[in-house]
């Protein structure tokens, strides 16, 4: 399942800071769907993830009724990306 949207890179200032971008609810649906195929354990979803020209693995956290993708540190370096800018997300789900 390969998903596309828009969304602004949010941080999240808990016993492990990180910054993320939330997956809107229509796609939010779509994962959801297939998440019993794909799940790992606590919801969470592995998927291969793109933000212009940069690429990594890693998992959507599930976070109020949705879905969040983490986004690291050395993507937001690599396409120079601040906490609030508006990013377009590409997620892969291997279903």
């Amino acid at each position: 399942m390969d998903l596309q949207f828009d969304g602004e890179i949010w941080f999240w200032r808990g016993p492990a800071p990180w910054h993320f971008v939330t997956v809107p609810d229509e796609q939010c649906a779509a994962i959801e769907a297939a998440s019993a195929q794909v799940t790992y354990g606590w919801g969470m979803i592995p998927v291969a993830a793109r933000i212009g020209v940069t690429g990594w693995t890693t998992s959507l956290w599930p976070k109020d009724g949705r879905y969040i993708v983490p986004v690291k540190a050395s993507v937001r370096r690599a396409e120079r990306l601040e906490l609030g800018d508006q990013v377009s997300v590409r997620l892969t789900v291997d279903v």
